[in-house]
């Protein structure tokens, strides 16, 4: 039976879960989450998108994205094939790195864009890898947390940032808060 055809809301945000294969390590260094960070930078000069939050964990990432020029497939297609032939070429291996499709779920309304935030924000505390999540350096939260933070050019937390009232830093604090 063929699979469903995936449905594309250009003007949606959607949770993506991407898992190794065989749950195996996705990310086995430092070096490993810096090569994935620079491929959504590298791949957002060809295909824009915009992440509201993400989180790399060891073997699986999070991506709160949203693709308004170019399908989610087309996007997530790329994203891993680059990350799979920097993986096969970095430890001298073949074949599949990721496990099968990427899990995607339109994310419906505000209420929605920020459980999915916090949800991916606090995945390495559920996972117990960190007591907080500002100590985990491979997450969009020091975005948010730290207002001195560079942005990078394919993050967009004024999505999540504008739900909230006040100044901006007031609504980081808001935000930061409602983590816990």
């Amino acid at each position: 039976m063929p699979r469903a055809k995936r449905v594309w809301q250009p003007h949606r945000f959607y949770h993506i879960v991407m898992r190794g294969n065989r749950r195996d390590p996705l990310f086995r260094s430092a070096t490993d989450f810096q090569a994935f960070l620079h491929i959504l930078e590298q791949l957002h000069h060809k295909i824009p998108f915009e992440l509201a939050s993400y989180c790399l964990m060891t073997n699986h990432y999070h991506l709160q994205l949203r693709s308004q020029e170019e399908s989610l497939s087309k996007l997530m297609a790329l994203m891993n094939k680059r990350y799979s032939n920097y993986y096969n070429i970095r430890y001298r291996l073949t074949g599949h790195v990721f496990e099968k499709r990427f899990y995607d779920k339109i994310i419906e309304d505000h209420t929605g864009m920020i459980e999915v935030s916090r949800y991916i924000h606090l995945n390495p505390v559920e996972a117990k890898m960190v007591k907080y999540p500002e100590h985990y350096p491979w997450s969009s939260f020091y975005l948010y947390k730290n207002p001195n933070s560079l942005q990078p050019r394919f993050m967009t937390i004024e999505e999540i940032l504008d739900y909230y009232a006040g100044t901006l830093d007031e609504r980081r604090r808001l935000y930061c808060e409602g983590i816990r």
